[in-house]
């Protein structure tokens, strides 16, 4: 979990997506937005860091003009809780 939140990238990624959903194009161009320089595949590579932690999930698969579908993402959780102790302390 705290490899996956180390990056200011994706905390601007779990910004953006908020309360809501958010296709991975917005994200994308949210980012590029905010003077983030990512490629298509950098984003991935952190959005599956992301969903590999359990902090965001795909939501739903948007049809957009033919081809693949694209994933729109939501948070998955909006509280984390990190014992620093370890499991059994007090």
């Amino acid at each position: 979990m705290v490899r996956a939140l180390h990056c200011p990238t994706r905390w601007l990624i779990i910004d953006f997506i908020g309360d809501g959903a958010r296709s991975t194009k917005e994200i994308y161009k949210h980012l590029l937005e905010k003077g983030e320089e990512i490629s298509p595949s950098g984003l991935y590579y952190h959005l599956s860091e992301l969903r590999d932690a359990g902090i965001i999930d795909v939501a739903e698969y948007r049809e957009e003009g033919g081809g693949a579908p694209h994933k729109v993402w939501k948070l998955k959780t909006k509280k984390i809780v990190i014992n620093l102790l370890g499991e059994g302390s007090v």
